[in-house]
């Protein structure tokens, strides 16, 4: 199990290289692709995903991605209230076949996989993203691992005991440390290449920071979820791993939370 781990791991450092790296089309395909198969893995926990509602959910998912590519984000909210319309139209029209909550995990499925991911390729897309699309890696597969590393060593004190066990207090905190001194070491290094940034050992410490701690929230969501429908994993795509959404959660909340602070600090 862990070397098949280990591989798919070392597999999706290279493709994540590849994609971020290319950029443009190349990558936007990619997190289009990634996240209707990420709402399909969560329809599917919510046995939703052949349904009429799983089907609109997909449309609007890639409408907007539409809206990303032309760089037309502000009619968002147009497609938000048309979505809105379509769900309860169709809870209306076949009632009683659908439940109020699969009307509104559908909604939440577009927002939590869909727009939540695109903000990788936002960050990618944005001035100087070559470079500060890194910090989105460095801020959830970073913290991670340093979270993993300081709760083997140091963890005492539960973070979220009946939700992950093996999850500590210790652990959280050695993750947010450890992808700030990550950020700032990137952003000693990139740092002159980075035009927009003022001070970006500063800035890309404290976007790793905050989003370190965004990104362990964004893992544990995912948790809660799963265990609330009694399921291992949202899928079997990445060998190892599980599925999108068991890779990707932390990264759905680190990507937005690079972009914002990024934003802010410009």
């Amino acid at each position: 199990m862990f070397t098949t781990r280990l591989v798919s791991g070392i597999i999706l450092v290279i493709l994540a290289l590849v994609l971020v790296t290319t950029g443009g089309g190349v990558l936007f395909a990619a997190v289009a692709a990634i996240s209707l198969i990420g709402m399909f893995e969560l329809y599917r926990v919510m046995k939703l995903e052949k349904t009429p509602l799983a089907a609109v959910g997909y449309l609007a998912a890639a409408l907007y991605y539409g809206f990303v590519w032309f760089e037309k984000e502000d009619l968002m909210m147009l497609m938000a209230a048309a979505f809105v319309m379509v769900l309860m139209a169709i809870y209306v029209f076949t009632f009683p076949k659908y439940k109020t909550e699969e009307i509104t995990i559908t909604f939440f499925g577009v927002f939590y996989v869909a727009v939540m991911l695109s903000y990788l390729f936002l960050v990618r897309r944005a001035a100087d993203g070559v470079y500060l699309v890194w910090l989105v890696f460095l801020s959830s597969w970073g913290c991670d691992t340093c979270a993993y590393c300081a709760g083997m060593l140091f963890g005492r004190h539960k973070l979220a005991p009946v939700l992950s066990p093996k999850k500590s207090i210790e652990g959280a905190i050695g993750g947010m440390v450890g992808a700030a001194l990550l950020g700032a070491l990137y952003g000693a290094v990139f740092g002159t290449h980075m035009e927009e940034v003022g001070n970006p050992v500063i800035a890309c410490c404290a976007a790793c920071a905050i989003a370190a701690v965004i990104s362990q929230i964004g893992d544990l969501a995912a948790s809660a979820i799963k265990r609330n429908h009694q399921v291992k994993d949202y899928g079997t795509l990445i060998p190892g791993h599980g599925g999108i959404l068991d890779r990707f959660d932390s990264m759905m909340f680190t990507a937005p939370a690079i972009y914002f602070v990024i934003l802010f600090l410009r």
